[in-house]
């Protein structure tokens, strides 16, 4: 009797001093990167015309980090970002690709996500793109009409 009263409250314990640890300072890690801008407003571009724009960064912590992935938040917005650690003072580039064939506002995100090389702790960053796109001209991708006749001769 005396043993189990004394086991449970030795696993009471051990269950209490667990979960009074503090929280993980990883899983709120966010990493130093300092863009230069984190919006890139394309204004009124024409349709079908370069959606390209880029985001420059810095490195500006203590720690070398990785972009592990970036999304874009539709198939329209396409990210492309450098696959290498990025250390401290260093700086890359995020380049994003917007279809410009779709006509009206762009209001776009790309969500990155950053990991601390070597460690496990992850961030996520959310970049901007807006704009708007004017519409096709109206003879753009038409036709040309046909009325199944032959023309007249005379």
């Amino acid at each position: 009797m005396r043993r189990s009263i004394l086991s449970m409250a030795f696993v009471a314990f051990g269950f209490i001093a667990l979960h009074a640890q503090p929280a993980s300072t990883d899983q709120n890690w966010t990493p130093t990167i300092k863009f230069e801008k984190e919006t890139h407003d394309y204004g009124t571009i024409k349709n079908g015309a370069d959606g390209t724009c880029e985001f420059e960064f810095e490195n500006t912590g203590k720690e070398p980090f990785v972009i592990s992935n970036a999304r874009g938040s539709c198939g329209c917005t396409v990210p492309e970002w450098p696959k290498e650690p990025i250390a401290p003072g260093k700086k890359g580039v995020i380049k994003v690709s917007y279809d410009t064939k779709r006509s009206g506002a762009i209001n776009k995100n790309v969500t990155l996500t950053v990991q601390n090389a070597g460690k496990d702790k992850t961030g996520t960053k959310v970049l901007y793109i807006k704009g708007n796109v004017e519409p096709p001209p109206a003879d753009a991708g038409m036709p040309e009409k046909k009325t199944g006749m032959a023309p007249l001769e005379k």
